[in-house]
């Protein structure tokens, strides 16, 4: 029987709040280029340049400040001024600055696992801004590893967790994303933990694998210790 050693943690919108950042600069965007559209509008325009980007720029402040200024050029049929083009790339600067803001349970979460169970923080996007984020949180030295990758897939867990490890069988994911840390945790052989959190990016929208025996989902990481005692009991 399987018995559960290592647990992965998701970092952005599960340890630390993210995506509300992203919102914010998002309407800060859309007022920049008002006389185009409405928010709705430039909202739809500005995902579509970033669905396209992924594959290019990666997940990422960066990328995203990218796709600002391509989807500014494009409203705008090359005629964005470089007033605004300044204005964007200040945004996308102040978002790499910004502190981070540990989401409830956190810290004392991590705090009560660590020791007990192989800790690994799993987490994607820029490298530069996710070690300054980990960095700020003051929690780096409760994790026995750290992975920055470019994208999460079953094959990415199951080489993590294999390195780190015992394998996926004998490990558990705790994430905000069901498409990027619930769902190929589950189809690595691991468990699946979802956290939701109230604000989660289109392009991280999955079907909830309510039929796989190894998902599960907690209102906040309060309850992921209770939950990983009962898994550990049962196997």
């Amino acid at each position: 029987m399987a018995r559960l050693t290592t647990i992965g943690f998701d970092a952005d919108d599960t340890l630390w709040q993210n995506e509300q950042f992203f919102r914010t600069t998002e309407k800060r965007f859309a007022a920049l280029l008002a006389e185009h559209g409405d928010h709705e509008h430039i909202a739809a325009r500005l995902l579509e340049a970033e669905r396209r980007n992924l594959a290019l720029y990666g997940f990422g402040i960066k990328g995203f400040t990218l796709s600002m200024i391509e989807t500014a050029v494009a409203i705008t049929n090359g005629e964005v001024p470089g007033s605004v083009i300044g204005e964007i790339l200040a945004a996308g600067r102040e978002m790499l600055s910004h502190p981070i803001e540990p989401l409830p349970h956190a810290r004392e979460t991590v705090e009560k696992l660590a020791g007990s169970y192989h800790l690994v923080l799993i987490t994607k996007g820029d490298l530069f801004d996710q070690e300054r984020k980990l960095a700020q949180s003051g929690m780096g030295d409760l994790f026995d590893a750290v992975e920055i990758v470019s994208d999460k897939s079953a094959a990415t867990y199951a080489r993590i967790f294999r390195r780190h490890g015992d394998g996926p069988q004998n490990s558990m994911m705790v994430g905000n994303s069901l498409k990027s840390d619930v769902v190929p945790a589950i189809e690595a052989g691991g468990w699946g933990i979802h956290v939701p959190h109230e604000l989660t990016w289109a392009v991280e929208h999955a079907e909830v694998p309510v039929e796989a025996p190894r998902f599960r989902q907690i209102a906040d990481l309060g309850e992921l210790p209770t939950l990983v005692e009962a898994i550990a009991k049962t196997g």
